[in-house]
């Protein structure tokens, strides 16, 4: 733990954001995360009680930064490194249960029920040489 801040890049991979570094940095220069909403490099030392809006896939997160570490620890430790709003986590929520109704009402979308067998393979193989 520092008391001056902690590289933003650092922060996220060691509050579990992110499985690597370098994709903390690049989703950072990327503008998937903002800092105090703004954008901001992955060298830009956060505090405890900045604002952090990050973009992951279709999830956004909004949370406050409530503790620097540098290093990776545990999970049980990471998610005390930072407290979520509530409107983020009721837009999340939202947001999976649209994407859950959207996957049952469009069969499309939904995944095959088994893997395909020797005669489905065929037809598949069939299907798209015709073109």
């Amino acid at each position: 733990m520092t008391k001056d801040g902690v590289r933003l890049d650092k922060w996220l991979w060691a509050a579990r954001f992110f499985k690597t570094r370098s994709l903390a940095a690049q989703a950072v220069s990327g503008g998937k995360v903002h800092l105090n909403d703004r954008r901001s490099k992955p060298a830009k030392l956060v505090q405890i009680g900045n604002k952090l809006r990050i973009q992951r896939g279709t999830n956004e997160f909004v949370v406050y930064i409530e503790g620097l570490n540098e290093k990776r620890r545990p999970a049980r430790e990471a998610v005390l490194l930072y407290s979520e709003t509530a409107e983020s986590i009721l837009a999340r929520k939202e947001n999976a249960e649209q994407r859950r109704l959207m996957r049952s009402a469009d069969g499309s979308l939904a995944a095959p029920r088994k893997r395909p067998g020797k005669r489905d393979r065929r037809l598949i193989v069939s299907f798209t040489r015709k073109g």
